[in-house]
């Protein structure tokens, strides 16, 4: 079967795409580009499978609709020979109603719709992006992928909180999220480590998201985000872990509301909040700020102490995987995040860890630690086409 599939990743920003050529099952890159959601100027860039740059102009793109009909129309004029045969999409949250993707239908959107309350800042850009494809491309086949179904094979004793019984039958329960990432390292470990795969691995995705994932025969067993991405390691704007007590004290002694504690907690916390100066991991790498230089001690501090459960929860570590834009390109991160671990038997090649290479570890090392980029926008397609295979 020949198929062009077309990938989306929706976020309240921008929209990320992928168009990807199948034949016969086997999946290749043709191009993937992002259009920026802005009131003003929006850039629109497509780069094509060797990451040259093919396309980039200035557009209008205030909302999901206007990017998608940019897409589309650049789409049918750069882009003929290759129409999309099925669109598949990145959805935040799959809830307990979806363990693997599933072909978008009326009923499906609907449930999907049940679950923007656990995901109110993520679920409605997917579902925008569905609404858009439905209006401009109605007989097209849309399937959805979810960030949640990787983690469905966690055992009931990391997923649940310790709250009443009834709390958890409502949806209560820890979900976890980059799933679309993990699967895609899973699938990429042979490839690194052989049947060494198969053992005690530790993926950490270090981005504006942050999130750590541990798996056993490439399975995940736990994670750090749970009920929502908020939960765990501190990020690029999100607090993760806080005492739910601080979130009692604000609501009496400051009066804040829903909405503002979501705003707080989202979007001014974090390497922001704690640096005073910026989400983003370079700039305070590069600031000699004492603020910045503690939000990247905390940073490394909360993620070592993480990586250390994670360890205890798998009984051990084979290896220690990086991923992601921070996890990709701050060799300083590793390299202190590692000179932590040597308690575990980490022992890291600085040369190849300045390099930015696939493997970063010695000869002497206990535990393999390798840099592997991530591709959840590949692992999307290979789901979408699967779906819409005969």
């Amino acid at each position: 079967m020949n198929a062009t599939i077309l990938v989306l990743n929706a976020g309240s920003s921008s929209i990320k795409f992928g168009l990807y050529q199948a034949i016969y099952r086997d999946l290749s890159a043709i191009c993937q580009g992002k259009i920026d959601i802005r009131d003003n100027a929006s850039l629109f860039q497509v780069k094509d499978s060797q990451n040259h740059s093919l396309w980039q102009q200035s557009v209008h793109a205030s909302c999901h609709e206007d990017a998608i009909l940019i897409l589309l129309q650049w789409l049918e004029t750069h882009m003929s020979e290759h129409p999309p045969t099925a669109i598949g999409h990145r959805i935040v949250h799959g809830g307990t109603m979806f363990d693997q993707s599933v072909i978008l239908d009326e009923s499906v959107i609907q449930r999907l719709f049940q679950l923007v309350p656990l995901a109110p800042l993520h679920q409605p850009d997917g579902l925008a992006g569905i609404s858009s494809l439905q209006r401009f491309k109605p007989d097209l086949r849309q399937v959805a992928c979810f960030d949640t179904t990787f983690h469905r094979t966690m055992p009931e004793t990391e997923r649940i909180y310790a709250l009443p019984r009834h709390l958890t039958d409502q949806g209560i329960q820890r979900y976890g999220f980059h799933g679309l990432s993990y699967e895609y390292i899973a699938h990429k470990l042979p490839d690194h480590m052989g049947n060494r795969a198969e053992g005690r691995i530790i993926v950490a995705h270090l981005g504006n998201g942050v999130s750590l994932c541990a798996l056993k025969q490439r399975r995940s067993i736990a994670t750090t985000m749970g009920f929502t991405p908020l939960e765990g390691l501190p990020m690029g704007t999100r607090c993760g872990n806080l005492d739910p007590a601080v979130l009692l004290y604000l609501m009496r002694e400051q009066r804040m509301d829903h909405d503002n504690l979501s705003e707080l907690l989202h979007r001014h916390a974090g390497l922001l909040g704690v640096s005073g100066i910026s989400a983003d991991m370079r700039t305070l790498l590069a600031s000699d700020a004492p603020c910045a230089r503690q939000a990247v001690d905390l940073f490394v501090w909360q993620l070592c102490r993480h990586i250390g459960a994670m360890a205890a929860t798998l009984e051990g570590i084979d290896g220690l995987v990086f991923t992601a834009g921070i996890g990709e390109h701050a060799s300083e991160i590793r390299a202190r995040v590692c000179a932590r671990l040597g308690w575990l038997g980490v022992r890291l090649d600085v040369s190849a860890n300045r390099a930015n290479a696939t493997c970063i570890h010695t000869a002497e090392s206990h535990v393999s630690v390798l840099v592997l980029p991530t591709d959840e926008e590949i692992v999307i397609a290979r789901h979408t086409l699967q779906l819409i295979t005969p």
